[in-house]
């Protein structure tokens, strides 16, 4: 493969993981103004469900950070992002208005755009980033535990009259 080649599918890459942000973060705009949203924000509105399948899209830009190059320090600021959107999204009303200012996805974008130094990722860049993403899903897994929990005890006391 000859170096126009290889710039040609870069770009190419490029617009797929800018097409991924913009769908998330910036589809549409709110008419009369510059605010935009996305599919992140919308999806965001079923509890727990919604910020957990929109996290999955978000985790495919951080493992672009390693193809990329970035360093860890920034994969682990792109990780935070990630985990701070989640947390904060699925708190009800709160978390909904927090997506539409919060673009973890656009923001992880910058920080690739920003940081990428062109080199291909290490063995130790993948095992870092699933390191990462390993620690997100955890998180996932005990807010829906959590949510579980919650809705069985409420339930629990208005099944028994206690409410």
């Amino acid at each position: 493969m000859n170096d126009a080649q290889l710039d040609r599918r870069q770009v190419q890459i490029d617009e797929g993981l800018d097409s991924l942000a913009h769908y998330l973060d910036g589809l549409f705009r709110i008419p009369g103004t510059t605010w935009r949203f996305g599919l992140d924000s919308l999806i965001g509105l079923v509890p727990n469900v919604g910020d957990t399948l929109t996290s999955f899209a978000s985790f495919y830009i951080l493992l672009a950070g390693v193809r990329y190059g970035v360093p860890k320090i920034t994969l682990l600021r792109m990780g935070f992002n990630i985990g701070l959107d989640y947390l904060v999204g699925m708190i009800p009303f709160l978390g909904d208005a927090f997506d539409f200012v919060w673009k973890s996805n656009k923001q992880n974008m910058d920080l690739i755009r920003t940081r990428a130094t062109g080199k291909v990722g290490t063995t130790t860049d993948y095992l870092f980033v699933l390191g990462i993403i390993g620690l997100l899903i955890l998180l996932l897994i005990s807010s829906i535990l959590v949510s579980i929990y919650i809705i069985s005890v409420i339930f629990w006391e208005i099944f028994t009259g206690n409410i």
